[in-house]
C-alpha cells in the first residue's frame, strides 16, 4: 500500500491525539490532526489534499456532513470517513449528496478504524455492519 496522507478533524483534543497510535502499523506518510472546526478542516484539506479525512460529524462552525461536501468538491479524490459518537445521532440524509463513503462511531474498535481508512484509501466504501443497518435507508 502507498504511503497515506491522513487528516483528522475533531474538536476534541483527546480524540485527535488518541487516533494517531492506531496508524503506527500502517504506512502513513503524513498525518495531521489540527483542525478543531469544520471550516478549519475544509481549509486544511484544501491545503494538504489528503487521501483520507477522518471528520467528526459534530464540529463547531460547520458540521461534518457540510464540511465533507466542501472537501469532496474541492478535492474529489479525498475520501471522507465520518466519525460520530453514536449510530443513533440524528443525521442529514445528505450523506449521499456529500459523497461520504465511510462511517464509524467512536466506540468502534481501532481495528475497524484501520480497516476503514485502508478501504477508503482504495476508494471503496466502508460502513460497519451496524452503520449499514442503521443508515442503509438514508444513504
Amino acid at each position: 500500500m502507498k504511503m497515506l496522507r491522513i487528516l483528522v478533524a475533531d474538536d476534541h483534543d483527546l480524540m485527535r491525539r488518541g487516533i494517531r497510535p492506531c496508524f503506527n502499523r500502517m504506512q502513513v506518510g503524513k498525518y495531521a490532526a489540527k483542525p478543531i472546526t469544520g471550516r478549519e478542516a475544509v481549509a486544511k484539506a484544501e491545503e494538504l489534499k489528503p487521501d483520507v479525512v477522518i471528520l467528526d460529524i459534530s464540529m463547531p462552525d460547520l458540521n461534518g456532513v457540510d464540511a465533507a461536501k466542501r472537501i469532496r468538491k474541492s478535492s474529489p479524490d479525498t475520501e471522507v470517513l465520518i466519525l460520530s459518537y453514536s449510530y443513533s445521532e440524528p443525521t442529514d440524509p445528505g450523506h449521499s449528496r456529500s459523497r461520504v463513503r465511510g462511517y464509524i462511531v467512536k466506540s468502534d474498535s481501532d481495528r475497524d478504524l484501520i480497516i476503514a481508512v485502508e478501504t477508503l484509501a482504495n476508494h471503496k466504501p466502508f460502513f460497519t455492519p451496524r452503520a449499514t443497518e442503521v443508515y442503509a435507508h438514508k444513504l
